[in-house]
């Protein structure tokens, strides 16, 4: 139970290739499926969760192990975010740049294609920003988080 079959210092260094490959396989899926789970997308990362659990434990079920591997992931995980607060560069890599959707009315569709969004995922986004047509927008951006923020345009009085 409490005995590894591994040694201590092969549980982290599984831990980390495992979660730097994952971190590079979602942020290659594109904000969009970060930000907004659709069921089919948490189907998956439950899979996905299931899929890597051998490669990461080497066949250690025991405590220990359990411990040894939530503590690395963890720790990779806060050093991560210390890396992306203090380099833009590596913010930039596993972040992200917001992606400019509408800009003065206008579709970038080169970036919605990019981000494999749907029309009906941005006009539902607009709505949401109150705004019922694309006309009506003077930005839209997609957020680092997954988030469309809907800037609309300035009416005259």
């Amino acid at each position: 139970m409490w005995t590894l079959a591994v040694p201590w210092w092969q549980l982290v260094a599984r831990a980390a290739i495992i979660y730097v490959f994952l971190l590079g396989l979602l942020r290659l899926t594109g904000k969009r499926q970060v930000g907004q789970l659709a069921p089919f997308d948490l189907v998956l990362l439950l899979v996905i969760s299931n899929t890597v659990q051998n490669a990461m434990n080497a066949g250690d079920n025991s405590v220990t192990a359990g411990i040894v591997l939530a503590s690395a992931v963890v720790g990779l995980n806060y050093l991560v975010a210390i890396a992306t607060y203090r380099s833009k560069r590596i913010e930039g890599l596993v972040e992200g740049e917001p992606q400019v959707l509408i800009h003065d009315g206008r579709v970038n569709e080169g970036a919605l294609r990019r981000q494999r969004l749907t029309r009906h995922e941005l006009m539902a986004a607009l709505r949401q920003g109150g705004c019922a047509a694309i006309d009506e927008v003077q930005a839209a951006i997609l957020e680092n988080n997954g988030h469309i923020s809907v800037v609309p345009r300035t009416r005259a009085p």
